[in-house]
C-alpha cells in the first residue's frame, strides 16, 4: 500500500482552516435552551456532624437507584450509604431529605409539589438508618416538616394547622385548630412573607424539644387576588381560578402574632410585646432553652428591634434596636455563642459589617470594618473563636472568603483566585468546599483547609465545558467602570467576535437595577450570557451597567433611590447610553435596552423617558406601577402610596405612555403570582388609549419565570427577532 504524504505547508493550511471553522461555530438558541452549556455542580451536599464527612444525594441511571451516600472530605472516597431506594420498598422516589440532629433518622420527601417560589407540600416518611424502619408522617401532603431536636417527633403543617407526630407511639397531637385557607395560617408564612422575607416555616423547636414557637397570620382582611388558569386544570370547558391573599402597597397586611406551645402541658400562650409592630420577620431560639429571640419591625421597615422572650414568665425585653432613615435589611446572620452573646450584621456605619454583642445587647466590639461589604456570614467556630465570612475587599465585583477572630484580630484571606469565591463549611469548620468562577472560568470545586486556606484536593471542575466552548470562539466579557453622574459605575461589555473599532455597531443594554442587586459580577457565563454571545455573533455590542441603587458599594449608594424607585437608576441608564453612544464604534441611533421584572420596569421607563436615546425596549414581566406590587417590598423603598403618591406615579411607566416613539415589546406570564399580569394588561390599555403601536406576548399559565417545555426557547426567539428587526 502506498503511503500518503502530507507536506508541512499543506498541513499548516489544513490546520488553519480547521481552527478557523471551529472558531466560527455559531451558538444557536436551540443549544442554549437545550442545556448544551450547562455547568456541573455538587448536588444536595450536607456536612455531617463529625466534620470529616459529607452526604450527597445520588442517582444511578442504570439501576434507577436513588441513594444518599457519605464521602470523606479529605479523600473524596465513599465511606457508606445512608439510604438506598432499591432497599426501601415503601419509598419509591426520594425528592428531598433531611437528617435528624443526631443523624440517626432521615426525613424523606416524595411527591413534592411547589406552591409558590419557596413553599411546597409533599408526602413525607421517616427512615431509621440503623433499623431501616419506615414511618409515614401523615397520609396527606403536608408542609415544612421538621424533626424535634432529639429526633423523637416531627412537627408539620397541614391545611394551615400545626401537628406533632410522636415517632415512638405513633400518636399525633394537633396544636392549632383554627386554620382556614385564605383566612388563618399557623406555622407557615403567607405569600408576602414567603416572597419578601424569604422563609416559609414559621415555627421553631426550642433546644430541649418541649416547646414550639410559631407565628399565626390572620389574613381575613387582606384583599384577594385571583388568576385564571387556562390549561393547568386539565381539558375543561372553563378555566380554573387560583385565589390567594396578596396585600398590595398601602393595603392591609395580615395580622401576625406569636405563640409558644408547651408540649408537655399542652398549653399555648400568646406573647405580648410592649411596642407596636407590623412584621415579625424572624424567630430563633437562643442557647437558653426558655429564651426566644424575635425580630420586630415597623411597617416602614426602618426600625428593627431584637427582642428576647422569657417563656417561663412570658415577659419580653428589647436587647437591641436599630433605626435607619431608609430601611433595614432582614438577614439570617444572628448567631448565639455559648454565653448567649451574639453575632449581628448591620449597615449602621455605612457598610455591611459584623458586630459582637453581649447577651444584654451591649456592644462588645465591631468585628469587621472598612469601605467594603460583608456579603455572606458563614458562621462561628467555637473551638478557635474565629468567624468566617465573604466580602468585597478585593473590589465590588469580586468575592473572597476570610476568617477573623471575634475580637476583630488575626484576619486571614482563605481564597487565592480573583473572581467569585463561595464557601460551604464542614460542620466543625475544619474544611470548606470553595466554589470559584470568574469571567473566563466556569465553576471549580476544591476542598480547602480553614486553618490556612491551602487546597487539600480538587473535587470537580468544568474543564469539559471550557473545552467545549472553545469551538465557538466566544467574545471576552470586558469589565470596566463608566463615570456617570459623579459615580464610577461597574460595567461589562461583550463585543462582536470580529470586532472592528472602525465600524459602528448597534448596542443592546441589559440591566436589572433593583435595590441592592448586582448584575455586573466577575462570574462565568449565565444562560443569558450565551444569548449575548449569539447577539455578538450577529454584530451587536451588549452592555450592562449597575447604576445607583444597586448593591455592594455602601449604604449611601444603595439607598439613594429611597422614595424614588426608577428615578436615579433611569438617569444612570440613559446617561450611560449617551456616553457610550459617543464612542466611535457605537451607533448612537441604534441603542436598545431590555430587562426582566424590575429590569422590565426600567426598560419600559427607558423607552418612554429616554425616547431620544433608546430606539427599542423589551420588558419581560415588568412592574408598570408600584401601586400594583406587594406591601413589604414596595413600602420598604417607597413608604405607602398614601404617603408618597408622587414617588409612585412620577416614576411608573404606565403614566408616561404618551412618550413612546420607539419599538416596544412587553411580555408576561398569565399565572405570575409575583408581578401580576395586571401590570402588563393595564400598560397595554394605557398604550392603546394613547394610540401607541407596540408588540406584546402573553404566555398562558406561566409564572414569573416564564419557563416549561419550549417556552424559554419561544420567548428568546421572539426577543431575538424583535432586536434584529428594530436595531
Amino acid at each position: 500500500m502506498k503511503k500518503s504524504v502530507i507536506y508541512p505547508s499543506f498541513l499548516f493550511l489544513f490546520l488553519s482552516f480547521y481552527l478557523l471553522q471551529a472558531q466560527n461555530k455559531k451558538v444557536t438558541l436551540g443549544e442554549i435552551w437545550s442545556g448544551e452549556f450547562q455547568q456541573e455542580y455538587l448536588q444536595s451536599l450536607r456536612s455531617l456532624d463529625n466534620g470529616k464527612e459529607y452526604a450527597v444525594q445520588n442517582f444511578d441511571r442504570s439501576t434507577r437507584n436513588l441513594s444518599v451516600d457519605v464521602y470523606s472530605y479529605e479523600t473524596g472516597k465513599k465511606t457508606r450509604t445512608l439510604i438506598s431506594s432499591n432497599e426501601v420498598k415503601e419509598i419509591t422516589y426520594m425528592q428531598t431529605y433531611a437528617l435528624s440532629d443526631d443523624e440517626n433518622k432521615m426525613l424523606i420527601g416524595t411527591d413534592v409539589e411547589p406552591i409558590f417560589r419557596r413553599s411546597s407540600k409533599g408526602v413525607y416518611f421517616v427512615y431509621d438508618i440503623a433499623s431501616k424502619k419506615v414511618t409515614k408522617v401523615a397520609d396527606e401532603k403536608v408542609q415544612s416538616p421538621q424533626f424535634s431536636p432529639d429526633g423523637s417527633k416531627v412537627a408539620y403543617v397541614f391545611e394551615n394547622n400545626i401537628y406533632v407526630k410522636d415517632l415512638g407511639n405513633g400518636n399525633t397531637h394537633q396544636i392549632t385548630k383554627d386554620g382556614v385557607v385564605n383566612k388563618i395560617i399557623n406555622g407557615v408564612t403567607d405569600w408576602v412573607y414567603e416572597e419578601e422575607f424569604a422563609f416559609v416555616r414559621a415555627f421553631a423547636w426550642n433546644k430541649t424539644g418541649d416547646k414550639i414557637a410559631y407565628l399565626r397570620f390572620d389574613e381575613t382582611e387582606v384583599p384577594e387576588f385571583s388568576m385564571d388558569m387556562y390549561g393547568s386544570y386539565g381539558n375543561q370547558l372553563y378555566p380554573g381560578q387560583h385565589v390567594f391573599k396578596y396585600p398590595k402597597a398601602g393595603e392591609k397586611n395580615a395580622e401576625v402574632r406569636l405563640f409558644i406551645h408547651d408540649l408537655e402541658a399542652k398549653k399555648t400562650n400568646e406573647v405580648a410585646f410592649a411596642k407596636e409592630y407590623e412584621y415579625i420577620p424572624r424567630i430563633k431560639w437562643t442557647n437558653d432553652d426558655n429564651v426566644l429571640s424575635v425580630h420586630l419591625m415597623n411597617r416602614h421597615q426602618n426600625e428593627l428591634d431584637l427582642v428576647f422572650v422569657d417563656t417561663k414568665t412570658n415577659q419580653s425585653k428589647t436587647v437591641l434596636s436599630e433605626k435607619n432613615k431608609a430601611y433595614i435589611d432582614v438577614t439570617d446572620n444572628l448567631t448565639f455563642l455559648n454565653d448567649n452573646s451574639f453575632i449581628w450584621t448591620s449597615e449602621k456605619d455605612g457598610w455591611n459589617h459584623i458586630y459582637h454583642y453581649d447577651k444584654n445587647g451591649k456592644l462588645i466590639n465591631q468585628v469587621t470594618a472598612g469601605d467594603w461589604e460583608v456579603t455572606q456570614y458563614y458562621g462561628f467556630d467555637k473551638k478557635t473563636g474565629r468567624i468566617f465570612y465573604q466580602s468585597t475587599e478585593n473590589g465590588s465585583i469580586n468575592r473572597d472568603v476570610f476568617s477573623i477572630r471575634a475580637n476583630g484580630k488575626n484576619k486571614a484571606k482563605l481564597t487565592q483566585k480573583t473572581g467569585t469565591n463561595d464557601a460551604d463549611f464542614s460542620a466543625d469548620f475544619t474544611y470548606f468546599i470553595n466554589t470559584f468562577s470568574n469571567a473566563t472560568t466556569p465553576n471549580e470545586f476544591t476542598l480547602v483547609s480553614s486553618d490556612n486556606g491551602k487546597v487539600v484536593r480538587k473535587i470537580k471542575d468544568n474543564q469539559a465545558l471550557l473545552e467545549h466552548n472553545k469551538a465557538y470562539g466566544f467574545s471576552r466579557k470586558e469589565f470596566s467602570t463608566i463615570h456617570i453622574n459623579g459615580n464610577d459605575l461597574n460595567m461589562w461589555m461583550i463585543k462582536p467576535t470580529d470586532f472592528d473599532e472602525n465600524k459602528k455597531y448597534p448596542m443592546l443594554m441589559y440591566q436589572y437595577s433593583g435595590p441592592g442587586s448586582q448584575s455586573v459580577s466577575n462570574t462565568y457565563f449565565s444562560t443569558n450570557d450565551y444569548w449575548y454571545q449569539l447577539l455578538a455573533n450577529e454584530g451587536y455590542v451588549v452592555v450592562c451597567v449597575d447604576g445607583r441603587g444597586t448593591g455592594f458599594k455602601g449604604a449611601d449608594f444603595k439607598k439613594l433611590t429611597q422614595k424614588e424607585l426608577g428615578k436615579y437608576e433611569l438617569e444612570d441608564q440613559i446617561d450611560a447610553a449617551k456616553e457610550l453612544g459617543e464612542r466611535s464604534y457605537i451607533d448612537e441611533n441604534r441603542i436598545g435596552i431590555w430587562g426582566w421584572s424590575y429590569g422590565g420596569f426600567m426598560s419600559s421607563n427607558a423607552i418612554l423617558k429616554g425616547n431620544d436615546v433608546f430606539k427599542m425596549a423589551i420588558a419581560v414581566a415588568p412592574v408598570t406601577s408600584w401601586r400594583f406590587y406587594d406591601t413589604i417590598y414596595t413600602e420598604r423603598y417607597m413608604t405607602t402610596p398614601q404617603e408618597n403618591a408622587s414617588g409612585y406615579d412620577d416614576n411608573s411607566p404606565i403614566n408616561h405612555v404618551d412618550k413612546l416613539k420607539g419599538a416596544y415589546l412587553i411580555v408576561h406570564g398569565s399565572a405570575d403570582d409575583n408581578v401580576h399580569v395586571q401590570n402588563t394588561m393595564q400598560m397595554i390599555d394605557a398604550l392603546i388609549q394613547a394610540n401607541k403601536q407596540f408588540d406584546w406576548a402573553i404566555y398562558p399559565d406561566k409564572n414569573h419565570g416564564i419557563y416549561g417545555g419550549n417556552t424559554r426557547l419561544h420567548l428568546y426567539t421572539k426577543m431575538t427577532n424583535f432586536i434584529k428587526e428594530n436595531l
